[in-house]
């Protein structure tokens, strides 16, 4: 039962799905991030069939890679997309730290905001329509978006917080970390491996970027902001998912191109 509790909000919180919401409480916020990468296995899951009802009936690429670009802002809500857009707004600033952190709180979107989402987007579309949808690119990516959740979940548990309150804090301060990083630990590591099994040689290339970017965020977390926040690790999220969907479409590429 209290798996399954776990499991909802976990769902409740990072997802817009349409799923009963249980009561928070110490018990089923100690592993709630643990249960975090599941989401990813539904974007996956969407992703792989969309790909096959594409497939299908023949649809427009410009038409698929669009359902492809939409399908994780529909299961998320665009809760991760929101911290992206702050903490844009907040680095475009070039303020200290204690403005930055004044910058994210701000619920006002800022020009900067606006342009990078605008950006984002219109990348996002691009690869997503390049992209050819076999069985081991839909595959790889699918996993892609389990790896990214485990990253930021554990970026959570073992990354310094910036400050005593927000999102990232309450599930920080809620989770067994060192039990919830022993597992998000795992969970990246057999995410990482079937991508390696799934793609081969492209999705070791996605797993090695995603780990120069959760790398990257660490720096700039560190640099920036003076520790993780709620709004970061979506920020995070999005360019794990961004630059994996990148090296993907790099690979085929490459590969279309010489062998």
């Amino acid at each position: 039962m209290i798996f399954v509790e776990t499991v909802l909000v976990a769902f409740a919180m990072f997802s817009a799905l349409p799923l009963p919401c249980p009561e928070w409480n110490g018990k089923n916020m100690r592993y709630a991030l643990c249960a975090f990468p599941l989401i990813g296995l539904a974007c996956g899951g969407l992703w792989w069939g969309w790909g096959s009802l594409c497939a299908y009936l023949s649809v427009p690429h410009l038409l698929r890679g669009a359902g492809f670009c939409l399908i994780p802002v529909l299961v998320t809500g665009g809760i991760h997309l929101d911290g992206y857009a702050d903490t844009c707004d907040a680095l475009a600033s070039h303020a200290p730290s204690e403005k930055k952190q004044e910058i994210l709180k701000d619920p006002r979107c800022g020009a900067f905001a606006v342009i990078r989402l605008c950006s984002y987007f219109a990348a996002h579309l691009a690869l997503c329509t390049a992209l050819v949808p076999t069985g081991q690119a839909l595959g790889a990516m699918g996993l892609a978006f389990v790896l990214e959740r485990a990253l930021s979940g554990l970026a959570v548990t073992r990354f310094p917080l910036a400050k005593n309150t927000g999102l990232a804090h309450t599930f920080a301060t809620g989770a067994d970390r060192r039990m919830a990083s022993r597992v998000l630990m795992l969970e990246c590591a057999l995410a990482g491996a079937g991508m390696i099994v799934v793609g081969g040689v492209t999705g070791l290339v996605m797993a090695a970027v995603a780990l120069a970017v959760f790398w990257r965020y660490r720096v700039e977390a560190d640099r920036e902001f003076g520790g993780l926040s709620g709004d970061l690790a979506g920020w995070f999220l999005q360019r794990c998912e961004l630059w994996m969907l990148g090296a993907l479409v790099v690979c085929q590429l490459l590969e279309a191109k010489f062998l």
